[in-house]
């Protein structure tokens, strides 16, 4: 039966030589004091370990006794180790095997290496959209060709809950937006006693501009958030798998359907806005200024040409073509895990967020050219 005397540390040293005897049951239950025996060694000399006193090691033991040995080599002393078992050197051996070969921490890369990475994923991620929208166009192809592939009842469905379901939300954005351009104006009117222009404000600057981006915002982080977390829970449920090995195409039921509903969606609540908007520049324009309901609403038949109420409403069907397609694409995109469905999530925010905003200044560009 092995011993289980206390560990013990004897050193013997001299100017020429350091002998450190090794002894008794090197667990870690004894290790504390030998630790600290260990901790106060400072030889100048080389060393010879004689472990062949050692009883009893488990793997508290043999890392107390390789941080020395490896600490003692650093300074430059050799090291010498006698009278070790067979059972301390596989137990050394398992544990430090492969501690000859020095692990080194892969370098930062540089800023170069890291846009040079971004580029390319950035690119990367260009052509896999793209690849999308080809695939997308060419079912469309297919299913104008076969008009009992639409999918009506998903389209109505889908026009519901993102149409119907959006208007609370999209009266109170638009309402409080008409407040805020009705307030900032008047404030600036006021001081040369033009308030009756607050009219031609409030009605050009919601109809042409803010009454689409602000729905189109409204919409992405409401329905293209939503579109992108249905489909990736689909595609964690291997729903979308399933569908393909059954023979349904997921851009016919899937797809497809989300961009025709939107693309009706929109039009309508961004003339639904439109109303909302102008009624909250209404309601301050009474408050702040004293111009009646009527004479702000005749005011408006004049001041507000229909070329800037169609300019508005013709922006929908882009946007939410935009939002559409790029909240599917991501969807698509979610992994085998819950993680996946909030990072694509919010990346399809963004992103739609963004194509709406770039998509409104291509076209404040082309209609200015146009003098439109």
């Amino acid at each position: 039966m092995q011993s289980t005397d206390p560990a013990t540390l004897s050193i013997v040293s001299d100017s020429s030589h350091t002998l450190i005897r090794c002894s008794g049951a090197w667990t870690i239950t004894y290790l504390k004091d030998i630790a600290a025996q260990l901790e106060s060694l400072q030889p100048t000399s080389p060393l010879t370990w004689d472990i062949s006193g050692v009883s009893k090691v488990d793997s508290a033991g043999i890392a107390l006794w390789h941080l020395h040995k490896s600490s003692f080599e650093k300074k430059g002393l050799s090291t010498e180790v006698i009278g070790g078992r067979n059972e301390h050197l596989r137990l050394y051996h398992l544990l430090y095997s492969n501690n000859h070969q020095e692990v080194s921490l892969p370098k930062r890369p540089g800023w170069l290496h890291t846009l040079g990475r971004e580029t390319f994923l950035a690119a990367q991620g260009i052509g896999n959209f793209l690849h999308f929208l080809g695939e997308a166009f060419v079912i469309l192809l297919y299913t104008l060709r076969h008009p009992s592939k639409i999918r009506t009842r998903a389209i109505v469905a889908h026009i519901f809950t993102t149409g119907i379901e959006a208007l609370p939300i999209i009266a109170i954005s638009a309402f409080l937006i008409g407040v805020v351009v009705a307030y900032q104006s008047i404030v600036q009117l006021q001081k040369f006693g033009a308030d009756i222009f607050i009219v031609d404000t409030i009605g050009i600057s919601l109809t042409r501009e803010l009454a689409p981006l602000i729905t189109a915002i409204v919409v992405a982080g409401r329905s293209g958030s939503a579109f992108t977390a249905q489909l990736g829970a689909m595609k964690m449920t291997q729903e979308i798998d399933a569908m393909k090995t059954m023979g349904f195409d997921p851009f016919v039921f899937l797809v497809w359907p989300r961009i025709f509903a939107l693309m009706i969606a929109l039009p309508l609540l961004i003339f639904f806005a439109d109303l909302i908007g102008i009624f909250g520049g209404m309601v301050i324009a009474q408050t702040q200024s004293h111009i009646s309901f009527s004479e702000f609403t005749h005011r408006l038949q004049g001041a507000l040409p229909i070329k800037h109420y169609i300019i508005g409403i013709v922006k929908g069907p882009f946007f939410a073509f935009l939002i559409a397609t790029v909240s599917t694409y991501r969807g698509f995109q979610v992994s085998l895990n819950t993680e996946s469905i909030g990072r694509y999530t919010t990346k399809s925010v963004v992103n739609a967020i963004f194509l709406v905003i770039a998509c409104d200044a291509l076209f404040s560009i082309l209609l200015t050219e146009l003098s439109l």
